[in-house]
C-alpha cells in the first residue's frame, strides 16, 4: 500500500470534528460512555446539583467546555496547567484528543517530549460522545 493511500485511508477513519472546536460526538453514546469516567470524575453543578455522582480523584467536570485547562478547583499536574497558561480552553475535539492519550496530547500541545498528564487511563473509543455529552450538561452560554 503506497503511503498516500495509507493517508487517504487514515484520514477516513479519522473522528471527525469542526474547525470550531464542536465534535459531531453523540451526547446520548456519550452519557453512556461517561460510566467509565464516574470512577474518578463527577458532574456537579456550581449550585450543588448533582448531575452524575461519581468519584472525586479527578476533577469535577461541570463546565469544562469552555473553560481553561487546569483552572478549576482541583490540585492538577504542572504540564496541565502549563498547558492552560499556554492558552488550552477546551472545547469538544481537544477535550476528546485529550482523553484518547493525555500524556501524547499534553506533549504535542506543549511541544514536550517530558510532559506528563496525572491522567492515566486511555478512554480508546468515545471521547468525541463524552465531550458532546459533557456540553451537553454544562452552563448554557
Amino acid at each position: 500500500m503506497t503511503r498516500t493511500f495509507a493517508a487517504i485511508l487514515a484520514l477516513g477513519f479519522a473522528a471527525p470534528a469542526f474547525a470550531d472546536g464542536h465534535s459531531t460526538g453523540d451526547a446520548a453514546a456519550g452519557e453512556k460512555t461517561f460510566n467509565k469516567c464516574k470512577s474518578c470524575h463527577m458532574i456537579e453543578t456550581d449550585a450543588g446539583e448533582v448531575i452524575v455522582k461519581g468519584g472525586k480523584t479527578g476533577p469535577n467536570l461541570y463546565g469544562v467546555i469552555g473553560r481553561q485547562a487546569g483552572t478549576a478547583d482541583f490540585r492538577y499536574g504542572d504540564d496541565l496547567v502549563a498547558a492552560g497558561e499556554a492558552g488550552l480552553v477546551w472545547d469538544e475535539t481537544t477535550l476528546a484528543e485529550y482523553t484518547a492519550d493525555p500524556r501524547a496530547f499534553l506533549r504535542t500541545y506543549l511541544d514536550d517530549s517530558k510532559a506528563k498528564s496525572r491522567m492515566a487511563f486511555k478512554l480508546k473509543t468515545g471521547g468525541e460522545d463524552v465531550a458532546a455529552y459533557l456540553a451537553s450538561v454544562g452552563p448554557q452560554s
